[in-house]
């Protein structure tokens, strides 16, 4: 079935979304807490003010959607169907989210909260960390050519883990890139 149109203040706990295609459809303050969106295609979607903690994304399509003021706690982006995996993030917390192995090159994403999240094994070059609070991030044998994150806080990253030729950092985030070493550094 193929779904266009909006949904606002819907509860999506007790009678989950309908599983089929969503093209262009919008989502506002809906609650899809602890429900399965397996299996469903979103293409060119937007969800704003939504919470979609701990939800379900087994083999999930997400090309060209964007999620704004969302909380999406405990997310398993790594289950979610990669081909056209296209996500954009603006004011979320992501925290406890994981986008182990995927595939994220020119993403962007702005003003997070990402306590705790996996990018283990992914694929960010050329993405953007604008304002992002990245304290407890994982980050091993990522890719993170011309990656910025000159914006963004609390990151722990060990270049000798991960592929970052020509990522950007600032010089208030130089502890993050040093802290495997436990050196002191005085500003």
């Amino acid at each position: 079935m193929n779904f266009e149109k909006a949904f606002t203040r819907a509860d999506f706990t007790g009678i989950p979304l309908p599983k089929g295609e969503y093209d262009t459809c919008t989502f506002t303050g809906c609650d899809f807490s602890i429900s399965d969106l397996s299996d469903s295609i979103f293409i060119d979607c937007k969800f704003e003010s939504c919470d979609l903690s701990m939800t379900k994304l087994i083999r999930t399509v997400l090309t060209d959607c964007k999620f704004l003021n969302c909380k999406m706690l405990g997310l398993r982006f790594d289950t979610c169907n990669q081909y056209g995996f296209s996500p954009l993030f603006d004011k979320c917390n992501l925290s406890h989210s994981s986008f182990y192995k995927t595939v994220l090159k020119m993403n962007e994403f702005r003003d997070l909260i990402l306590h705790d999240a996996d990018f283990m094994e992914s694929d960010l070059s050329s993405s953007v960390f604008e304002n992002c609070d990245l304290a407890g991030a994982l980050f091993e044998n990522s890719i993170l050519e011309k990656a910025d994150f000159r914006t963004s806080i609390n990151y722990t990253i060990d270049p000798e883990k991960n592929i970052m030729k020509k990522a950007r950092f600032s010089l208030s985030g130089l502890p993050g890139l040093l802290a495997k070493y436990n050196i002191d550094i005085d500003a």
